[in-house]
Formats: structure tokens, sequence, C-alpha cells
């Protein structure tokens, strides 16, 4: 089976391919555009000096040629001969003598091919000049034209391809080392190793996929962590009721007693109520589809479901439409009631819920005996009580706050426990909108 590239090798020579194209391009528009065009300006201007120094010499007395040569040639390394080089037609240039015979024949209206010759002082080019009834050899040197287009293009396109792996390798590098880390940290985890944490540096989309990681990671090991207490919890909490009805029944053995009978069937209706707490909190884990609802009409259901003559439900609400899971609310709403019956009994409770900027505040407030607050959040966790006791006269299983916060975060929300200003405890939920609310009674 072929092996696949590595994605830094892919980018690797993506990053270079492109770059190297970019680079021939730029070559490309730079030659068209500017190194051409002034090429062609200077063969012109050779060429016209050229056939001005011919026309020039022949103009001048016999005795002043000689002066003229020497005063040409040193000042602009051009070699006037009367006779022809007498040489054969050369086929190859170097690209600029193109350019310059191209000059040459436009101003002496018939093509002209340049004659090469080696001499002791290098390679000259000659064209033939007519003047008068006859011509004149003028000659350059191929030094004198000291560029070398083709060697530049094929350094510069060595230099930029050595350049562009170099750049390609660091881009590549870069690119794939937070990756080569979230795979690293994901083996980890999947090892069990849920302490690995991606920084969260770097660009943008790194930084958010490093925090959506590190969510996740901390998701799994809270998940991991709830089934261990929720396991611990249910051994521990089944085995007193299991150990009272063993007893009842070895007794029953001797002689029926109804009393006997009936601590069975209590016991038989903790361990399903504490089944069915931790099912609860099992089931709240997944998300619940919003859906737009009356929050009077439902929070005044809600309130009248829990209020009795002895503990009233008093309700402080706006009238509004909101989207929200509704069932999910309903669930940990109610769980937040029924601490607040169960541990400040005889108070009245409020059920209030009001709009902050944009967020919905719904909070149940008791004047019970409160909790102490280096404690309320240790109380978010499956079977806290703040009486150790167990005993089910005393509290439930200490799973109510526990699906409340399992609740809320598989919706999106926030819940807390403070102090109740006056006294009590105050347990509020942060509900931001799923979609815009509007006042009830309007179109929709």
């Amino acid at each position: 089976m072929n092996q696949q590239p590595s994605l830094a090798r892919q980018n690797t020579v993506a990053l270079a391919l492109a770059f190297v194209a970019m680079e021939l391009l730029v070559m490309a528009v730079f030659a068209v555009w500017v190194l051409l065009p002034l090429a062609r300006r200077s063969a012109d201007d050779l060429a016209g000096l050229m056939v001005l120094s011919a026309q020039t010499w022949a103009e001048l007395p016999p005795q002043t040629r000689a002066a003229f040569e020497v005063e040409l040639f040193d000042k602009h390394a051009l070699a006037l001969r009367s006779d022809p080089p007498g040489l054969a037609r050369d086929e190859w240039h170097p690209p600029y003598f193109y350019l310059l015979e191209d000059a040459l024949a436009q101003r002496l209206q018939r093509a002209r091919h340049l004659s090469r010759e080696a001499t002791d002082t290098g390679i000259w080019y000659w064209a033939q000049v007519p003047v008068g009834q006859g011509y004149l050899s003028v000659g350059l040197a191929d030094n004198r034209v000291d560029s070398q287009p083709i060697t530049a293009f094929v350094v510069a396109l060595v230099a930029g391809l050595a350049l562009a792996l170099a750049v390609a390798m660091w881009l590549a590098r870069r690119l794939t080392q937070p990756l080569a880390r979230l795979e690293a940290a994901s083996a980890d985890i999947g090892q069990g190793n849920l302490g690995q944490r991606l920084p969260e540096t770097g660009p943008r989309e790194m930084v958010a996929l490093s925090r959506r990681f590190n969510a996740m990671a901390q998701q799994v090991q809270d998940l991991l962590s709830a089934r261990t207490t929720l396991l611990a919890g249910v051994s521990h909490d089944l085995r007193t009721p299991l150990a009272r009805m063993r007893l009842a029944l070895e007794m029953l053995r001797e002689a029926p007693d109804a009393a006997l009978i009936d601590r069975i069937e209590r016991d038989i209706t903790q361990m399903n109520q504490l089944i069915g707490d931790v099912l609860t909190l099992a089931r709240g884990l997944a998300q619940e589809p919003a859906c737009m609802l009356d929050l009077a009409d439902f929070l005044q259901q809600l309130a009248s479901d829990f209020d009795t003559p002895s503990q009233p439900v008093r309700l402080d609400c706006p009238v509004h439409n909101v989207s929200v899971a509704a069932t999910a609310l309903q669930r940990l709403l109610g769980n937040l009631l029924q601490n607040a019956q169960r541990y400040a009994p005889g108070s009245p409770l409020d059920l209030v819920a009001k709009f902050e900027d944009g967020v919905l505040h719904m909070g149940v407030l008791d004047r019970g005996p409160g909790i102490a607050v280096e404690k309320m959040e240790a109380m978010f966790e499956p079977f806290a009580r703040l009486e150790h006791s167990r005993s089910p006269a005393t509290g439930g299983a200490g799973l109510g706050l526990a699906i409340v916060r399992a609740l809320a975060r598989a919706n999106g929300w926030t819940v807390s426990l403070s102090p109740r200003p006056g006294g009590g405890l105050q347990a509020w939920v942060l509900v931001p909108p799923a979609q815009p609310t509007r006042p009830a009674g309007t179109a929709g």
C-alpha cells in the first residue's frame, strides 16, 4: 500500500510551485513591459549613433578623420573602417543585437545582418552603413553592451526557487505543527491522559480550534468524573436500603409483619427514586430543541404545581414570549423549587423572571438557612449534601443541583447560587436569547 505524503510535504510542494509560478509571472511582466521597451530604446539610440558617426566621418576632411575615429572609440566604444570585414553571415547573436539589427534596418530602410569578428581585443559586431556612393563599416565590441538577461533570469529563477522552497517549508511547518500537537493531544486523550491541553496561541483559527478541543477534553473529563461519581454514589446509597430489605426478609421468614412489608415498600420507593434521579441526570446531558412559549403562563403553571398553603410560591414575571427548551427549563426550575421547599420549609418562595441586556434571568428565592459561600459550587456535584448522614429524612440523594447544572450546560444556560439579601438563598438561571424575543400578543 502506497503511503500518502504528509500534509507538510504537500503544502511545501504546493507553496513552492505557487512561488515559482508567481516569480515567472513577475519576471515575464517585468521583461515585456520594462526591460524590452528600455532595450528597444537603447538599441534605437545606438543605431542612430552608428549611422550618425558614419555620416559624420564621411563629411570630415581626410586629415581629421583619424582623430575623429580615436575620439569615437574612446567616448563611445565604436570603431570605423572603410573596408568591409568580409566575414560570413552570423546566424546567432545575443538578444540585444537582434534589437540593434531591427533598429538599423528601420533607419537604413533595408535589412542588414551584423557580422561577427573575433579579434585580439574580443568579439566585434560590424554593420555596413551607406555613405555617399559607398559603404562604411561601423563596429562595436560585445562587451559594450554588458547585459546578460538570460543569465540574470536563470540566476533569479534558481535563487527564487531556493527561497520559495525555504519559505514554503517554513510556512508548511508553521501550519502543520499545531495539527501535529492536536494529533498528539487526541492520542493522549484516547489513552486516558485527560490532563493534556493545547496552548491557545497562534492564528485566530488555531486559537478557536484549540479552545474547542480543550473544551471537549474538559467535557470528556467531566463525563468520566461524573460517571465514576454516579456509580460510587448509587452503589453507596443502594447498599443501605438493600441491607434493610435483606434483614426484613429474614424476619418475614419467621412471622409476617405488615410494618416490615411497609418498610420494604418504602425502601423500594427510595431506590426507585434514586435510580430515576440518576437516569434524569444522564438524560439531562442531551440538548433539547427550543420552542416559542408565553413565559408568564409557563411560570404561572409551574408555580401553581409547587404552591401549598404552608409555603406559597409568589410569581414576578413580565408578559413576554421567549424561545427556550421548555421541558428542560421546567425540570430545572422544578428541581430548584423542590430543593427550596425541602431546605426552607414554612417560608414563602419567590419565582422571579426578568430581562437584562436581552438575557433572561430566572430565579428561585427562599428565606431558608442558606449555604456558606465557599460550599455553593460544591453543591452542584453529584451526591453532594450539606448533611452527611445520607438519611432520606434529612434530604434527598444529592442529585437535584447536579441535574440542574447538567440541564443548564446541555442547553447553553448558566446557573449559580448566591446568598439572598436579608437571609436565605437565591438560585439564578441565565438563558441567552436563542431567537429575538417579542412582547406577548404581537403578531408573529
